[in-house]
């Protein structure tokens, strides 16, 4: 048997010893096949880190300085009722902050009634009737809050009765008309913005939920 020919043998028998390896690596495929699922890789395992108690609270320090007097007055108001959250109220205090400052413009303190203090109910009365008196009348149309910024907090041990100061800066389309439907004050046409110091009070533990407006300021 000459040389060429039995290269030829070797090199097919090589070839197919590569292929019958190859198969046994990958399979078959004949037509369609779904792909294969592919397992997700192991889990590396990290470390247990330990949680260290006594931290600060977050929810706390990124309203107020750590070691604030206000900060002590929101842990213990934390204290007296678990589920009170700063951030929580203050999102809450943003929304009452719309809705009682446009009962006011409106006219309409009725419905805020529940979420104002006496005193504050009564100083509001009394400005609208001052309005009706002069015969003005207030288009107000309010755009949103700017900023809410917690400004001081206290909490009396004794009554459990929590108090949290909130600065506001709101915007709102705001004109003040006289019988003659003539503007005296504000611009229908430009929005400014409103600032307010408002003070809300709660006994911490009552059953009921609503924080009452009880302080107003600039």
């Amino acid at each position: 048997m000459n040389s060429p020919i039995i290269q030829l043998l070797v090199l097919a028998g090589i070839a197919i010893f590569l292929i019958l390896r190859l198969r046994n690596v990958l399979g078959t495929r004949d037509g369609y096949e779904p792909p294969r699922e592919m397992s997700a890789p192991a889990a590396r395992r990290t470390p247990d880190f330990e949680v260290i108690e006594g931290g600060p609270d977050l929810d706390i320090v990124d309203h107020v300085p750590e070691d604030s007097n206000a900060a002590k007055a929101l842990a213990s108001m934390k204290a007296a009722e678990p589920s009170f959250g700063v951030s929580d109220f203050l999102g809450g205090a943003k929304g009452a902050y719309e809705m009682i400052l446009m009962g006011f413009e409106n006219g309409d303190i009725d419905q805020i009634k529940p979420f104002i203090s006496e005193e504050v109910y009564e100083a509001f009365l009394s400005v609208i009737a001052a309005r009706e008196d002069q015969g003005l009348t207030v288009d107000a149309q309010f755009i949103g809050v700017r900023e809410t910024t917690l400004v001081d907090a206290t909490f009396d041990d004794a009554s459990r009765l929590a108090e949290v100061t909130v600065r506001f800066v709101g915007e709102l389309v705001y004109a003040v008309r006289n019988e003659a439907g003539e503007i005296v004050e504000g611009d229908e046409k430009q929005s400014k913005k409103q600032k307010d110091v408002w003070t809300f009070a709660r006994s911490m533990g009552s059953d009921d939920p609503n924080w009452q407006l009880v302080a107003t300021s600039e």
